[in-house]
């Protein structure tokens, strides 16, 4: 039996999950340790009572798709409007070193996860499920690229797989991130990093300064940490800046609707979401740089996260766990040999090419939180390491903005291409 539910009942049972992810977490220690996000822990739940439900009684449900996708579509177009290429300029040769260095992973990632999955048997497609598009892009990629894969390609269940293994990425990007760099630290005279809690308080403060000034003087950059400690007035989100942002949103979505019309079965056909994403950052960048608009990025944030929140939900309301028994052992494999690769890369490339000093072992540490997971679980494992070992102001500003921004236009960038390849049609 096929339970069809109009955009009110999808949006209804959407939030009922969310409040139930929200207690899970409170409730379930590894949840919160592990940064799941409250519509994973909630839709993982209601996944799998689908999936009972399908199994004792054959019932299937079908959501409201024009509902979950615009929020999939606001979700993008938040990322592009707060991917302002004038802190790539801020955060200086660092930061652009740190995304060359993360566009050379997700280059390796998809080529590890297709040829592996061409090697098991697998369609290579899936490779890319198991490879960019969760394990960097994390959910909201997953749960975008899902769609496209399975009724462009044929890929059957991509969505559902892409939640599960952007579910595993998370976990093991949290759990791999510390000891990599508390590896890394061993590597270099660490004699003035000796854990804070052995070190007498005048130790630490020089131990801290000593570590601070040596950064920034490799860095170029000025020891200057009022950035990090006087925050900005907090503007406040009222009904005219509300307006304001969701004209923003608007735009983005009329950009890719017309886009996706105009490139149809031309060179430049992409993915709706891939044009609401660049949208947001011709949009962004034209207004500021050339009509000094003041984008309300907190806003931004707002409506980017809580309609990421929705669209997940929903996606994970639709899950069919019942497609994914072929296919489990063989993305296991493909899972775990993806952990070592992120594991080598972060000790032989990150390392080294951000310095291979205190620095670079932190990013490192990050880089392995969202290059398996997502920039929160990046942002955990380096407060874990600098909490023991003293500050890093240099990982803690290139992170969050490669991280949180820059990676997702290269990933598109790098999954277009991949998925042009005559081998992979």
């Amino acid at each position: 039996m096929d339970i069809e539910l109009n955009a009110y009942y999808t949006m209804i049972l959407a939030t009922l999950v969310l409040l139930l992810g929200r207690l899970l977490i409170v409730k379930i220690k590894f949840l919160a340790d592990f940064n799941i996000p409250e519509p994973v822990a909630g839709g993982l739940l209601a996944g799998v009572i689908v999936f009972v439900l399908n199994a004792l009684f054959g019932l299937t449900f079908q959501f409201s798709t024009p509902l979950q996708t615009g929020f999939m579509l606001m979700f993008f177009s938040s990322i592009g409007l707060g991917a302002d290429f004038a802190r790539l300029k801020a955060g200086g040769k660092p930061l652009a070193v740190f995304l060359v260095v993360v566009a050379g992973f997700i280059v390796v990632q998809d080529v590890v996860g297709v040829g592996l999955a061409a090697a098991l048997g697998l369609d290579p497609l899936i490779g890319l499920v198991a490879g960019s598009i969760t394990l960097t892009g994390g959910h909201g990629t997953a749960g975008a690229w899902g769609p496209v894969l399975e009724a462009q390609y044929g890929i059957v269940g991509a969505t559902t797989l892409g939640i599960a293994t952007a579910t595993f990425g998370l976990v093991a990007g949290g759990l791999i991130g510390g000891p990599v760099a508390k590896r890394l630290l061993k590597k270099i005279d660490h004699q003035r990093l000796a854990p804070i809690g052995q070190q007498t308080p005048v130790e630490a403060a020089a131990a801290s300064q000593s570590l601070y000034s040596t950064r920034h003087t490799e860095a170029g950059d000025a020891p200057d940490s009022a950035m990090f400690d006087k925050p900005d007035e907090i503007r406040l989100i009222t009904a005219s800046s509300t307006i304001e942002t969701l004209a923003l949103f608007a735009a983005c979505l009329a950009f890719a609707d017309l886009m996706t019309i105009a490139a149809k079965g031309t060179a430049f056909e992409l993915p709706t979401f891939v044009w609401a994403l660049a949208g947001g950052v011709v949009i962004r960048n034209v207004l500021t740089t050339f009509f000094n608009f003041e984008m309300f990025d907190r806003a931004i944030d707002v409506f980017g996260n809580a309609s990421l929140s929705l669209f997940l939900a929903m996606a994970l309301l639709s899950l069919r766990l019942w497609e994914l028994t072929e296919l489990a052992l063989p993305v296991m494999v493909i899972l775990l040999a993806q952990v070592g690769v992120m594991m080598l890369y972060a000790s032989f490339v990150t390392f080294k090419v951000m310095g291979a000093n205190y620095d670079a072992a932190v990013l490192a540490g990050g880089h392995c939180g969202f290059g398996m997971g997502a920039t929160p679980t990046a942002i955990a494992n380096m407060q874990a390491i600098t909490d023991r070992y003293g500050p890093s102001y240099k990982a803690f500003l290139i992170v969050p903005m490669v991280g949180a921004f820059f990676v997702d236009l290269v990933n598109a960038a790098v999954l277009q291409f991949f998925t042009q390849l005559p081998f992979l049609q």
